[in-house]
């Protein structure tokens, strides 16, 4: 499964009247709040027309729920979905329906949360489960921090498709990421990926100001600053243009871990974003906390001072 995944919620679950006690609407959005904040997407279904309806009165909406739903718009983890049925929908059931035909366009990487009410309706769909019973979704334990994936362009796109569609900023992080170098252009693969969509995301490039290591290491930087500007324009500048994108790169003095930071999500890149044609040759991704993932966003702010920036550019 996604470091990331999307689901639905349908309204049932924010409504203290679906539950037996209005303490275990409380206890079971709570557990809901720490994940979906943490690894999760939801789909805000019909263009925001469900999220508009938790702005009336007319159903018991639980105070946490409306909290929940004002956290995942403002870190923007409501993702905008046009709707599937003309009508709209008139009840829960209604909504699932419509829930399940977003499915049909494209597939959730997470599943749909409901009630004991709802699922009863759907009992024989297994992308449905209860709120109460997650632990018995199928989707909901293959839930990992983890993911293990060949280092292939094609498992890095279906491994990253959900955050390279939906986040607003991307930071690429590895010392030694060279477009010039086979093993790295797969790189620029990605970037194009996150680009026809607006508003467009912020992306970012960080490497550091040497090549090679150990006895081997040059600084090609200090007769050519331009070394580096140039191999990245060369290598990106006709495809952030196509896809309407700009990217700001920074060249540091040192550093050596490698990352995928996002807005929505952090990732550790043990090999960095580098590919080969080796089948045999695999790679582990693991899904930063929330603090880790500030943490390393606030270290490569120039500000921070944690590293000497040694030149930045803009490609556009």
């Amino acid at each position: 499964m996604a470091l990331l995944a999307d689901y639905a919620i349908t309204p049932d679950v924010f409504d203290m009247t679906s539950y037996d006690h209005p303490a275990t609407c409380d206890s079971e959005l709570r557990r809901l709040k720490e994940i979906l904040l943490s690894e999760g997407l939801v789909r805000d279904l019909r263009s925001g027309e469900r999220l508009r309806a938790f702005a009336g009165d007319y159903r018991a909406w639980h105070r946490r729920g409306r909290e929940l739903l004002k956290k995942l718009a403002s870190q923007n983890r409501l993702v905008p979905f046009e709707m599937t049925r003309g009508e709209s929908p008139a009840d829960d059931q209604g909504w699932s329906r419509e829930v399940l035909g977003t499915h049909r366009v494209v597939p959730y990487t997470g599943g749909v949360i409901t009630t004991g009410s709802v699922k009863a309706a759907f009992e024989n769909e297994p992308l449905v489960a209860r709120i109460d019973r997650l632990e018995n979704a199928d989707w909901w334990k293959a839930r990992s921090p983890s993911v293990r994936l060949a280092r292939s362009l094609d498992e890095y796109r279906e491994h990253l498709e959900i955050v390279l569609r939906c986040a607003n900023s991307l930071m690429f992080i590895d010392p030694h990421l060279d477009l010039a170098i086979p093993r790295y252009r797969n790189v620029v693969e990605l970037v194009k990926a996150a680009g026809g969509r607006a508003p467009v995301p912020a992306i970012e490039i960080h490497r550091v100001c040497y090549d090679g290591s150990g006895p081997s290491r040059r600084f090609p930087m200090h007769n050519d600053q331009e070394y580096f500007e140039r191999s990245f324009r060369n290598a990106l500048e006709e495809s952030v243009r196509a896809a309407g994108l700009s990217v700001v790169a920074f060249i540091w003095d040192d550093f050596h871990d490698r990352y995928l930071i996002l807005n929505l999500i952090g990732i550790s890149l043990p090999n960095g974003f580098d590919t080969t044609t080796d089948p045999r040759s695999v790679t582990r991704w693991t899904r930063l906390g929330r603090n880790d993932r500030d943490d390393v966003q606030r270290e490569f702010d120039p500000a921070s001072r944690r590293h000497e920036l040694r030149h930045r550019f803009v490609i556009e």
